[in-house]
């Protein structure tokens, strides 16, 4: 596999354990439309951005939108953010194939009613990550 698959692959699984799907959180890629858009959902784009010290190891930014229902605060948004640095933030996610990808500390920044669906609040959920992998 590629790193830019490796880096997708790695992230991905915190969003495929029980423990996450435990957390009742729809959580859709960056490219997938939510067709049911009236309730609360995250998206997760990833986006490698730089090199490190080598070939072998890439920088990036993992950008989580939160959406939830106008009208209800920012406690259930910002609780959602709360809930990804749990599973994110300064931790190193690892594969026995020698891929790790580490995150820093996140950010969050809210960004008003959704464009498509005004009966949506967004925010957005940022956090850096640096990806290594053993050749």
């Amino acid at each position: 596999m590629g790193q830019y698959l490796n880096i997708e692959n790695n992230i991905f699984s915190v969003f495929n354990t029980d423990a996450w799907k435990a957390e009742s959180i729809k959580t859709l890629p960056n490219n997938l439309v939510n067709v049911n858009s009236d309730g609360e959902f995250i998206r997760v784009s990833i986006i490698p951005s730089g090199n490190l010290t080598n070939i072998n190891a890439k920088t990036g930014v993992l950008i989580i939108d939160i959406f939830t229902k106008v009208g209800i605060g920012p406690k259930r948004s910002i609780t959602i953010a709360d809930q990804l640095d749990s599973y994110l933030s300064g931790k190193t996610l690892s594969t026995t194939q020698g891929i790790s990808v580490q995150f820093m500390g996140s950010s969050l920044k809210p960004n008003g009613r959704d464009k498509d669906n005004p009966t949506l609040y967004w925010y957005t959920y940022t956090i850096p990550f640096n990806y290594f992998e053993v050749q």
